[in-house]
């Protein structure tokens, strides 16, 4: 491939005269194809031979770049609306250092979800034999609710709301699901089960069925 050599001129290579700069560009050549054959040596690469303008002082006013080079940064500063509802399903275990003072107060909770982060949990939220027995627990399903997060921790704070059962059966892992994402599963009230029909078994009638469209 050609190999384009940019030379820069400056008052020494005026002085000189035109001699020296054939002199000079000729070394430049030989030391650019010594270069190429010793590093691309069949692989048809192209020298790039730098200049003085290329080893420039580097520009450490982010003022003076152009807009295109800048990365745009911002602060959260208000959240306007929760759309988790700070709760997951997951397990609890002891802490890794015994003898710090935290393992005397908390217990950690590692999510199922790995989007959720791993929660620091008071022990008296905790079952009473867990520091005892924590191997009796290791596949023991847990609701977790977030309430805080400092800034200078790596792990979140919460609370235990309940023990869901083993994990791998459908009712603990449905429930743990259904509470991840805010479903109200509870029990019908009284009021709602009296808009139901009362007389059973309930048909529909033929005056309803007659200005309706049937679909099934």
């Amino acid at each position: 491939p050609d190999v384009i050599i940019e030379a820069q001129f400056d008052d020494n290579d005026a002085e000189h005269g035109q001699d020296h700069l054939q002199d000079m560009l000729t070394d430049d050549i030989k030391k650019l194809s010594l270069d190429t054959g010793e590093k691309g040596k069949g692989a048809g690469l192209t020298g790039v031979h730098r200049t003085k303008q290329d080893e420039g002082p580097k520009v450490n006013d982010p003022g003076l770049l152009p807009d295109e080079f800048l990365q745009r940064t911002a602060k959260v500063v208000y959240i306007l609306e929760k759309k988790h509802s700070r709760a997951a399903t997951g397990f609890i275990k002891l802490l890794a250092d015994r003898n710090s003072e935290l393992f005397k107060r908390c217990a950690m909770f590692s999510p199922v979800d790995h989007r959720v982060p791993r929660v620091y949990v008071p022990l008296a939220d905790c079952p009473p034999d867990f520091v005892t027995k924590p191997e009796a627990y290791s596949q023991m399903l847990f609701i977790c609710r977030i309430v805080d997060w400092k800034e200078d921790s790596n792990f979140a704070s919460g609370q235990l709301c309940k023990s869901l059962g083993q994990a791998g059966e459908i009712e603990p892992e449905s429930e743990g699901i259904l509470t991840e994402y805010g479903v109200d599963f509870s029990d019908f009230s009284p009021e709602v089960l009296e808009c139901l029909p009362q007389n059973l078994p309930w048909v529909i009638s033929p005056g309803e069925l007659a200005k309706r469209r049937d679909l099934r």
